[in-house]
């Protein structure tokens, strides 16, 4: 789940750097500040989700 998440998250950051004209390095930084983003968020809600209705 949060691989997925991971994943998912540096498709977009990538394709937000691209969008914005960035270098390759630019396309890098937002791609991990992405996926680590929304492997966080997938975490926090997979443990909600565990901890209230499992």
């Amino acid at each position: 789940m949060y691989l997925i998440a991971a994943l998912i998250g540096a498709l977009i950051g990538a394709r937000t750097a691209r969008k914005r004209k960035g270098t390759v390095m630019d396309v890098a930084f937002y791609a991990a500040g992405y996926s680590i983003a929304f492997a966080l968020v997938s975490l926090i809600i997979t443990l909600i989700i565990h901890r209230n209705f499992l």
